[in-house]
């Protein structure tokens, strides 16, 4: 089975051409190639199938093997493969995803996808709520959903804040239906605010499209942002803009290819 590594700001999947390669257990596989030692080592994997919906379908499925419902990193990186791989010749695409479809604009620059534009919808908002933690300390956010559900904290000093500790603590809040992935948010000015992330079932990443989304969409709808934000996130930046007038969030940033190699039958087994 052959495969590619992507990486979009180091938020780092394994794609796979859902049109040739079949498996029996898509999750298994995804928790096995994720592993840092005995895999590949990335945060999960993405499946690139035929859709009869739009150009094609994405399935993301996490590093514990989980399935996403999205993940705009992946999106970009899923849009360069498509194209960098001759499965299409168009630099405006439509993904098929779990939370229905998304439209993708790709830079070209001699070949290659150089830049890559997401049209991620309009985030839903909800008020800011308190939540009190076993500690009995109490932290203020505000679910955003981005496709993905995220749970946006501001905070002072984002780099020495204990993102892994409060991350996996309330990620598994019972305030929450569905476990939030956590965005740790400083805001630096109107236009640029630094992130760091807590994904659920991976654990810290370099990076997130939604979750950067979710971030300033947060900063916007409380006053705290102007429309277009730098995001920072410890793989690099994201321009993430709002447009009121069609009410809907553009993401975009780069997409990276790292490297392709084939998988073992050996490897394969389970």
């Amino acid at each position: 089975m052959n495969f590619t590594k992507m990486h979009g700001l180091g938020n780092d999947y394994v794609y796979i051409n859902g049109f040739i390669e079949k498996y029996p257990n898509w999750p298994y596989l995804a928790k096995k190639i994720s592993q840092p030692h005995f895999g590949v080592g990335c945060d999960g994997m993405v499946l690139i199938l035929p859709s009869d919906r739009a150009d094609f379908k994405m399935r993301v499925f996490k590093s514990d093997g989980s399935e996403g419902e999205i993940s705009g990193n992946g999106l970009r990186c899923a849009a360069k493969y498509v194209y960098e791989n001759n499965l299409t010749t168009k630099t405006h695409l439509f993904f098929e995803t779990f939370v229905g479809k998304k439209e993708l604009f790709l830079r070209e620059e001699n070949g290659q996808i150089t830049l890559v534009q997401v049209n991620m919808g309009m985030p839903e908002t909800e008020p800011s709520v308190c939540l009190v933690l076993p500690d009995e300390r109490e932290v203020f956010g505000q679910v955003v959903t981005t496709g993905n559900p995220h749970f946006v904290i501001p905070v002072s000093h984002v780099f020495d804040y204990p993102v892994e500790r409060m991350g996996k603590i309330i990620e598994r809040h019972p305030h929450f239906m569905q476990r939030p992935s956590i965005e740790f948010v400083e805001i630096l000015d109107r236009g640029h605010i630094r992130m760091r992330i807590w994904e659920r079932g991976v654990g810290e990443t370099y990076a997130s499209g939604t979750g950067a989304c979710a971030a300033a969409m947060s900063g916007i709808d409380q006053g705290f942002l102007d429309e277009t934000v730098d995001v920072e996130l410890l793989g690099g930046h994201l321009q993430v803009s709002y447009d009121s007038f069609y009410r809907l969030v553009l993401m975009a940033g780069p997409a990276e290819t790292v490297f392709t190699g084939k998988f073992s039958k050996a490897f394969l087994e389970y």
